[in-house]
Parts: structure tokens; C-alpha cells; sequence
């Protein structure tokens, strides 16, 4: 099992959290367009659409645009299936190149592991024996680096989901425009009534406020966050998360639930990742395999928070905060960057 200084890390969050409005920030450097490459499904007209318009939003070079084939949208795909695919694109990237961006909802399940952890980790065949086993550690879980490639060998990895174009613009477009100013926001912290799925609420960060990042932080004892408009971050523990109409999240906002198959994105029995992304959330995350309540196996509240408000990319504070990743579906806007440096 993983263990993280959490004294060390605590007394970080204590200091940022504390920190005079007067304070300046050292914002990590984050994830830049000409690092990510987008691989586009031509058998997806949907992909090929989205792939396109985000290629031009954010300037993503042509030499990052890899192009595939996958007909008919299977929610799965087998492993020998998926080796050619990984190998089709990384034959297509160049050194440079430290994330993925995967343009379609569908696949996003490699047996029991994730597309991501499967692409990013490579396939692990063990996690499925018992998917409640522990996982894979990631290298990069809570690391300093800002070129996962380069310094670890892991092409850190994302999706975009293109059930409908139109809210796939709308969610690039909320990437895109998120940190061209810092605005009032809030971190809430949800700890339920569903007491298995607060695995991850001893690392919940203290109540407090990020004078410089103009971000409060709340943790609160409830199963719903009714009417808050000023989302930044929204973490909870439920199968299924009620009153998403009333909130209003910011740019850049992240947003995920501890339960067992939120990234099970169209299967239906658990409330789905894409949930969060069609309420307005910029990013999500969810597992597609039953994996416990290992919070090893989530975003870890404490780093996530921390590598977010020091400049990370979404992706890369997401991947950073999830210490085994492998059944674990990373999703939505990789760039978005509302407390980079400006």
C-alpha cells in the first residue's frame, strides 16, 4: 500500500491555505499545446468533428493529430485490440509529446482497466484476477515533475467525450477561457451519509481560504451540495449525485464522485463521469471496474487541491492525485489551467 507523508502534507496545505492576499505564488509549468497530441476515431464523425475544432482552439499542431479507426463505439476493447492501438499511436508521436488526448467517448474500458491507466501504465492483466486488489502505484502520483515523458516514461492520458458536439464545444470552450483571470471560487468537500465511499475524507483539506487564489475551501457533512455558484472543485462520495442543476461551476472546475462505476460511462448503473461534464464541471474522473473503496484507487482531495492551485493542467493535476490509476477513466478538457501563471 502507498503511503504519503500526510504530515508534511498537511502543514503545505496549511501554509497555502493561510497564505496574505499579499503572498506570490509559484506556479508549476503546466502542460503546453504543443506537449498534448489528440487522437482522432475516422469512424466517428462525432471525433472527427470535436478533434478538429479543438485542434484549432487550442492550437495543437498537425504533427500532434493522430488519426485511427474504431467502428462501431464499443464500450470495451480487448487487450490484444488495444496493444495495436497503443502501438498505431505512439508510432505517430515525437519525443516532445508528454499527454494524450483520446477524441471520442467510446472505448474507454480495456477489460478491467481504464483506456487511460491502460495507455498510460501500460495494460495490467493482475488488476483483473480480483478487481479489488491494490493497484499499480504511479510514478507520477503527487510528483514534482511537469514532463511525465520525459522524466518517467508516461504519457500521461485523457478523454473527450463526443456523445453530443455541441456540449463538447461548450466544454473546450470552458477549458480555453478558464485562467485569463482568478476569480472568487470555492474547493467543497463532501463527506456523506454513504460511509464507504468516504474513504478519501481524512485527506480533505481544512476549512479555510487561499488569500492569493481568491479560492475558499469547505468541507461539510452532507450528501448534497444544493444552489453553490462559484464551483471550483466538487468532491463527494455517492452513487449518485443529486441537485447538479442548481450549481454553477467556474472554468477549469473539477469535479468527481467516489463510488464504484462512474467511469462506466454509458453503462447505467451508477451515475456516470459524463454527468459532471454536461452540469458544467471542466474535468472528471471515475473507475470502470468495481475497485473497493481503496482511496488509493481516487483523486486524493489534498494533492489534487495542492497541484491545482500551483498551476498544474487539469490532467496533470488529476493524474498527480490518483495513486492507482489502472481501473481509473480520466476525462474532459486536459489544459484547462485556471491558476497558471500569467
Amino acid at each position: 500500500m502507498i503511503r504519503i507523508p500526510r504530515l508534511c502534507l498537511f502543514l503545505l496545505l496549511a501554509a497555502v491555505l493561510t497564505a496574505p492576499a499579499r503572498a506570490q505564488f509559484v506556479s508549476a509549468s503546466n502542460l503546453q499545446p504543443d506537449q498534448l497530441a489528440i487522437v482522432i476515431n475516422d469512424a466517428e464523425p462525432n471525433s472527427v468533428k470535436v478533434g478538429e475544432y479543438y485542434r484549432k482552439r487550442r492550437g495543437i499542431p498537425a504533427a500532434n493529430v493522430v488519426h485511427v479507426r474504431i467502428p462501431g463505439k464499443p464500450h470495451e476493447i480487448s487487450p490484444e485490440r488495444f496493444a495495436q492501438l497503443k502501438e498505431e499511436i505512439d508510432a505517430h508521436l515525437r519525443p516532445e509529446v508528454q499527454a494524450v488526448l483520446m477524441v471520442w467517448t467510446a472505448p474507454y474500458k480495456v477489460a478491467c482497466n481504464s483506456i487511460t491507466g491502460a495507455y498510460s501504465l501500460g495494460f495490467d492483466p493482475d488488476q483483473c484476477i480480483k478487481t479489488c486488489l491494490p493497484g499499480r502505484p504511479s510514478p507520477y502520483f503527487n510528483s514534482s515533475s511537469p514532463r511525465p515523458y520525459t522524466d518517467l516514461k508516461i504519457r500521461i492520458s485523457m478523454l473527450l467525450p463526443t456523445e453530443s458536439v455541441e456540449q463538447a464545444k461548450a466544454l473546450i470552450d470552458r477549458g480555453a477561457s478558464a485562467g485569463f483571470r482568478i476569480v472568487p471560487a470555492t474547493a467543497y468537500f463532501l463527506a456523506t451519509s454513504e460511509k464507504a465511499r468516504n474513504s478519501r475524507a481524512q485527506f480533505f483539506p481544512p476549512a479555510g481560504r487561499i488569500a492569493a487564489r481568491k479560492l475558499a475551501t469547505k468541507t461539510m457533512q452532507a450528501d448534497v451540495l444544493d444552489g453553490a455558484q462559484d464551483v471550483m472543485i466538487y468532491e463527494t462520495g455517492m452513487a449518485e449525485v443529486a441537485k447538479l442543476d442548481t450549481l454553477h461551476f467556474l472554468p477549469g472546475a473539477l469535479a468527481d464522485h467516489l463510488t464504484s462505476l462512474g467511469g462506466d460511462l454509458l453503462g447505467g448503473e451508477q451515475m456516470s463521469s459524463l454527468r459532471w461534464l454536461e452540469a458544467g464541471a471542466t474535468a472528471s474522473y471515475g473507475t470502470v471496474s468495481e475497485p473497493c473503496n481503496h482511496w488509493q484507487k481516487f483523486p486524493n482531495p489534498a494533492v489534487l487541491l495542492k497541484h491545482y492551485v500551483q498551476g498544474n493542467s487539469a490532467i496533470e493535476a488529476y493524474w498527480k492525485s490518483v495513486a492507482w490509476p489502472t481501473q481509473g477513466l480520466f476525462i474532459g478538457e486536459p489544459l484547462a489551467a485556471p491558476y497558471r501563471k500569467r
